[in-house]
């Protein structure tokens, strides 16, 4: 018995291993049935946390915070970018001495070296996505002189451009200190119109559904997503957004080469 015993641990510690050496799948992440976590300053979802075939690490997380809090002091990273959408409320985010308070749709992008942090200073709760996220082999800050710098922006500040299919919202793309290309723009898509036909590229890409309900295509599988959810995409997975809505919907998205 204690043999057997012995073969099944080994087993049990091998597909542990592997699987915390498997990428982020490509997937839906269903927002409202994942746990809320408290810490001392925060309420927290976490939603990713792993590498991809490009990235060394990707975390994606929904921060909640009560009037007064933020999340951690003003701070910098050596080799890692981060992207904050606000969710819902207002906050104050400053950014290498740049301060803005954004409201619903606002982003803000801090490069590699940047002093910055995140404050509610509203009377009310506010909750953004944060996306931490460090190319492979990147170990220090690179110097990038094409990069764009770190950004401030709100939801009404970014142009609109009318197409056949509703509108969009090109808040970048252009490179950044870590990629040569980071493309970032907001889709408002029309009832039953279809992004693009299935299609795939190189890039990874995440979606972020603000508005709406959609299904996506992932591969072979049809994924439903509601507003609040996030959609991971690895590199070469044929994928297509359709619009389930009674109406409009909405929806980020970013990819990085």
């Amino acid at each position: 018995m204690m043999k057997y015993a012995c073969i099944f641990m080994m087993l049990f510690i091998a597909s542990v291993s592997s699987a915390q050496t498997d990428p982020i799948p490509s997937m839906a992440y269903d927002v409202g049935a994942l746990p809320v976590l408290k810490d001392s300053s925060r309420y927290r979802i976490q939603i990713m946390d792993g590498h991809t075939p490009c990235l060394s690490n990707l975390e994606v997380h929904i921060t909640m915070l009560e009037p007064g809090k933020s999340a951690h002091p003003a701070h910098r990273h050596a080799s890692t970018e981060e992207l904050i959408i606000v969710k819902e409320g207002k906050l104050k985010i400053t950014i290498a001495g740049k301060t803005k308070t954004v409201g619903s749709g606002g982003v803000a992008m801090a490069m590699p070296g940047d002093l910055h942090e995140a404050v509610n200073e509203s009377n009310q709760k506010v909750s953004y996505y944060l996306l931490k996220y460090t190319k492979k082999r990147t170990d220090s800050t690179i110097e990038n002189t094409k990069a764009i710098a770190s950004i401030l922006v709100d939801w009404d500040e970014v142009a609109v451009q009318e197409n056949e299919k509703g509108f969009r919202r090109q808040h970048f793309n252009q490179p950044t200190v870590l990629f040569e290309k980071f493309d970032m723009h907001a889709t408002t898509l029309r009832q039953n119109q279809v992004s693009h036909p299935p299609h795939t590229h190189r890039p990874e890409e995440i979606i972020i559904v603000t508005k709406g309900h959609i299904e996506m295509q992932i591969g072979d599988t049809f994924q439903k997503a509601r507003p609040g959810d996030i959609i991971f995409l690895n590199s070469n997975v044929p994928h297509a957004l359709k619009n389930l809505s009674k109406g409009e919907c909405e929806y980020f998205a970013f990819q990085w080469q």
